[in-house]
């Protein structure tokens, strides 16, 4: 715990989602972060890297940025994820939404 109260800055997050609907199917997203990165604004972000789940014959591979933590009310935060997936088997997929909650800010 740092003087401020803050919890320790070095964290990851999880999320499980849904790929957006496309070319007649979407994939699950299962997810951990990398540990976070300070940024210039006194928040932090996080990046991940990883393959949706294989399904419809195909999987498609990602690469992305958080946003900044959004504070919640019970002292934990979470981080928007916008992003779209590698183009394979003539399509790609949009992955939006929050990560779940993580302890500080």
């Amino acid at each position: 715990m740092y003087a401020n109260g803050q919890s320790d800055p070095v964290h990851n997050h999880g999320s499980v989602t849904h790929t957006s609907c496309d070319h007649g199917h979407a994939h699950q997203c299962l997810d951990i972060t990398g540990p976070s990165i300070p940024t210039a604004s006194g928040s932090h972000v996080h990046h991940s890297e990883g393959w949706v789940m294989y399904y419809h014959g195909h999987a498609h591979y990602y690469k992305a940025v958080s946003g900044p933590s959004i504070g919640m009310n019970n002292k934990y935060h979470v981080h928007e994820w916008d992003f779209y997936t590698t183009h394979d088997d003539g399509h790609r997929h949009h992955v939006n939404g929050p990560d779940m909650p993580a302890p500080g800010v």
